[in-house]
């Protein structure tokens, strides 16, 4: 049996969008209910369950229901050369000005989700105790 190859052109595709970027920064070692990504982002829930799916088809992010909730989080992937250059840009996002405003927001809304009508009854961000892979 013929082992499967990585997709690393869609790994790269995957890191090659702003909102995509944007996403992972939020994410980072917590796991996001969707709600939350809408509300900070402002974008309409469809796109960005779009930008979250194909985070999901490259390997980055993994997916959890939980009632009528979705939350991600991400996920090394499986190939040691994508973990690594994954780790590190999330690295880099962080001293980025607009991730960090994102972030911030993100802090903002989980201190005070009454505050916000599209996150009535939301779960807060949880963190991720294990997003490491194999290869890594």
């Amino acid at each position: 049996m013929a082992k499967q190859t990585y997709d690393i052109e869609r790994f790269f595709q995957a890191l090659g969008d702003s909102t995509r970027l944007r996403l992972l920064n939020l994410m980072g070692e917590q796991e996001v209910c969707v709600c939350y990504f809408v509300e900070i982002l402002g974008g309409p829930q469809p796109k960005i369950s779009r930008h979250l799916a194909y985070l999901r088809s490259a390997g980055i992010v993994s997916a959890r229901r939980e009632a009528k909730w979705m939350h991600y989080r991400i996920v090394m992937p499986p190939h040691i050369g994508a973990a690594q250059i994954l780790k590190q840009t999330l690295e880099w996002l962080k001293e980025e000005k607009t991730m960090q405003k994102d972030r911030a927001q993100l802090v903002k809304a989980c201190c005070s989700p009454s505050k916000y009508a599209s996150l009535d009854g939301a779960p807060l961000p949880a963190q991720v105790l294990d997003n490491c892979c194999e290869a890594c």
